[in-house]
């Protein structure tokens, strides 16, 4: 019983040291900030720059009646349009763009992807190519599942003309309605914001940089600077290569959480949310099963550790590691409820941190086995 008291004793303690490091780390990465709509809003521009907005849509018919009519109601009072790419769609996404805009509004027919390019990148890189014809200041990269608030635009462009940014960017809300969608979104959030703390990434002495690629707005001299859009042709995960790539150049960029204003309107079941992590799971490891097999004991630790471990100590009869395990746990909990108030959540599901990392964990393991497969 010793050795058994000793182990949980030790896992706990390593689950509430991790949970306490991220409390009192400086990047704060657990309380998502900053949120765009609370701050302050930016002085306008004497003279306001001109934006062309890039749509990369594929079969989006679902989402499109929702969405385009709320880009092409912005309040920007600068010269703007939209060029939305269809890519190759088989519902008629093209056409009912079409239908849906008027004046602002360019549709273009997606060509072939070339074999050293993403999907979503091309799609980019060809509205990109139509846009340049008018010489806008500033691209607006966004989503075709994308919902703005109709001063969106504008406020995105006054911000970056105060801050002298040279990218800006919103990480969209997501829906949170569904059983799954209140288990997994809020952590998604609070996952992201602790592999990008937004502090750092705001912060010009850092080198750690992100962008949410469902609301980028990217000021075209720095996209020339860098290369254009083939110069992340080939990344999956797009945004953070981006933002990368951007602020190499030296230049400050931005990310703010958005608690209204940009909306994703797509819905996610289990399946739809397992999709999503999967694609770009082990990507984001750089396809290392070292790196796989770390973040796996890692997530066991802090998420699955701690209720598993108050339940062991509690069975065994060991006080000591129980109040460890305990710990560990609230702690875990106190660091997810801003994320759970975000969604207008009641504060038990912060309680369910702990499943919604196991499920992570099976999501990423999965992108990895799929990966060595071949099979996507």
């Amino acid at each position: 019983m010793h050795g058994l008291a000793a182990t949980l004793a030790a896992l706990a303690g390593a689950s509430l040291a991790g949970w306490v490091g991220v409390l009192a780390g400086t990047a704060r990465a657990w309380d998502l900030q900053p949120v765009g709509e609370d701050e302050p809003g930016p002085p306008e521009p004497a003279s306001w720059p001109s934006v062309a907005c890039l749509v990369p849509a594929r079969n989006e018919a679902g989402v499109l009646p929702e969405t385009l009519p709320t880009l092409l109601a912005q309040d920007c009072p600068g010269r703007w349009r939209i060029v939305l790419v269809d890519d190759r769609s088989a519902d008629g996404t093209g056409e009912l763009a079409r239908k849906l805009g008027a004046g602002r509004l360019r549709v273009v027919a997606g060509a072939e992807l070339p074999a050293d390019w993403v999907g979503k990148v091309w799609a980019l890189e060809q509205a990109a190519a139509v846009a340049a014809e008018d010489e806008p200041d500033y691209l607006l990269l966004t989503d075709a599942d994308i919902r703005h608030a109709p001063s969106s635009l504008r406020r995105l462009v006054a911000e970056s003309e105060a801050g002298g940014l040279a990218l800006v960017s919103r990480m969209a809300r997501l829906r949170c309605h569904s059983l799954p969608e209140r288990l997994l979104v809020p952590p998604y959030l609070l996952f992201f914001n602790l592999l990008y703390p937004m502090r750092r990434v705001n912060d010009p002495r850092r080198r750690t940089a992100a962008a949410a690629g469902g609301c980028v707005l990217l000021r075209r001299s720095a996209l020339e600077r860098i290369g254009g859009f083939v110069a992340i042709r080939d990344r999956v995960i797009d945004d953070i290569g981006l933002a990368r790539r951007v602020k190499a150049l030296g230049v400050p960029i931005r990310l703010a959480v958005s608690r209204r204003d940009v909306e994703s309107v797509r819905p996610h079941g289990l399946a739809g949310i397992w999709r999503m992590v999967r694609r770009t799971a082990f990507t984001q490891l750089r396809r290392s099963w070292t790196l796989l097999a770390l973040t796996l004991a890692l997530l066991a630790l802090l998420f699955a550790g701690p209720p598993a471990l108050t339940v062991a100590a509690a069975l065994a009869g060991d006080p000591p590691a129980l109040a460890l395990a305990a710990a560990a746990w609230a702690a875990a909990t106190l660091v997810s409820l801003p994320a759970v108030r975000l969604f207008c959540l009641p504060p038990g599901w912060a309680l369910a941190l702990p499943l919604a990392g196991v499920l992570y964990g099976a999501m990423t393991l999965d992108s990895a086995l799929r990966d060595r497969r071949g099979t996507w």
